[in-house]
């Protein structure tokens, strides 16, 4: 190593934030939720201090579904709900509302939120609440790639077939929905408005916000409505689709100001030209970065090129120290974020609908300028 300064990159007041999650925001939706804070439409109150029985309040949260519906092209027998508690939580009320009567879920494990998925559904299976198969696991890859369907041993007559398309600690993602029997459940935290994608080919899709959508705090559930109503008798009440669906999210005190939000960047992104668009520059970015990485002889990324996300990008240099010391001098550069995830360690860019094509830029300087140097 040569002990050459780095080159200083210019950096406005905002800087280049590659965090997974929480991540970043559009710079458009925080300006004006700044304008509004204080006095929301005129109001002389933020509207997190508004009530969410006021017609004004419920008139944003149906807004916000309204985007929603008209992003993703939601069909009319979905339900949409806009939940607390992230997606996590989810790995416990999927079974509780879809697997029932000793019924069988398959799992896909893929990475490790499939892996923390599948571990809550045992729970639930080892109380006698139905049976959890886990299809397949790409675990002896160290997640690296996804098992070819052939391999996979899907159960008959499944309730639910549960994956995550996109893994965010270790980079891998499944572009096509599994063609399988059962429902599809998917976790889409952190690639849900990435891209175009067919809903009805999905009984269920949850989302934790703090990726894609909005602050943390909310979840977004689309869930099939012959899916709703099934759920256990040891189902909480808070839990259960079908309570919430009837109280259009508001069985108890919602995450408003996160709801608020959500709706903000929602209308951010019909603003861009909606999901072709951001599939399009989402897609672009990847491939710069991806690029950058392949053409280095100091950088690599071991996920099979198949499955590489265009959401969740990890790195490594091979040398531990030498990981620590690019994330501290990115750092100083207005990179952030940009330390592994310590199950994997190196780095990772997280590249989000936020994230603009000039930070990708930025970021890919930074790793020839960093590698010119050591």
């Amino acid at each position: 190593m040569t002990d050459a300064q780095p080159t200083s990159y210019p950096t406005s007041n905002r800087a280049h934030n590659f965090s997974a999650g929480p991540a970043s925001l559009p710079t458009d939706v925080l300006l004006k939720a700044q304008a509004e804070l204080l006095d929301w439409q005129g109001s002389g109150v933020s509207v997190m201090e508004v009530s969410h029985r006021s017609a004004e309040y419920i008139e944003v949260a149906s807004m916000a579904e309204t985007r929603l519906r008209r992003l993703m092209s939601i069909p009319n027998n979905y339900k949409v709900l806009f939940l607390q508690g992230g997606a996590t939580l989810q790995f416990s009320a999927i079974p509780l509302n879809l697997m029932n009567d000793m019924a069988t879920a398959d799992y896909l494990t893929t990475g490790t939120w499939s892996t923390k998925a599948i571990k809550e559904a045992k729970r639930y299976a080892d109380l006698g609440l139905g049976k959890v198969n886990e299809v397949a696991s790409s675990k002896n890859n160290q997640f690296t790639t996804v098992p070819p369907q052939n391999e996979w041993q899907t159960s008959p007559n499944a309730r639910y077939f549960h994956y995550c398309p996109n893994e965010t600690i270790h980079g891998v993602q499944i572009f096509e929905p599994p063609q399988v029997d059962a429902p599809l459940v998917a976790d889409m935290s952190s690639c849900i408005l990435s891209e175009p994608i067919d809903v009805s080919r999905f009984g269920l899709i949850y989302a934790g916000a703090q990726k894609n959508i909005g602050p943390a705090g909310l979840v977004i559930i689309i869930v099939r409505e012959d899916l709703i109503g099934q759920a256990s008798e040891w189902c909480p009440s808070i839990l259960n689709y079908a309570n919430q669906a009837d109280k259009d999210s508001m069985l108890n005190t919602p995450a408003s100001y996160s709801w608020y939000l959500a709706g903000l960047v929602f209308e951010w992104l019909e603003e861009q030209g909606g999901l072709e668009a951001m599939g399009k520059i989402n897609h672009q970015k990847a491939k710069l970065l991806y690029d950058t990485i392949d053409t280095s002889s100091l950088y690599n990324n071991p996920v099979d090129t198949a499955y590489r996300s265009i959401m969740n990008v990890p790195f490594f240099t091979g040398d531990a120290e030498l990981d620590k010391r690019f994330v501290a001098e990115a750092k100083d550069a207005g990179l952030l974020a940009l330390k592994g995830h310590r199950e994997v360690g190196g780095m990772r860019a997280s590249i989000y609908n936020a994230i603009s094509m000039d930070a990708v830029k930025a970021l890919c300087d930074f790793m020839r300028d960093f590698e010119s140097r050591v």
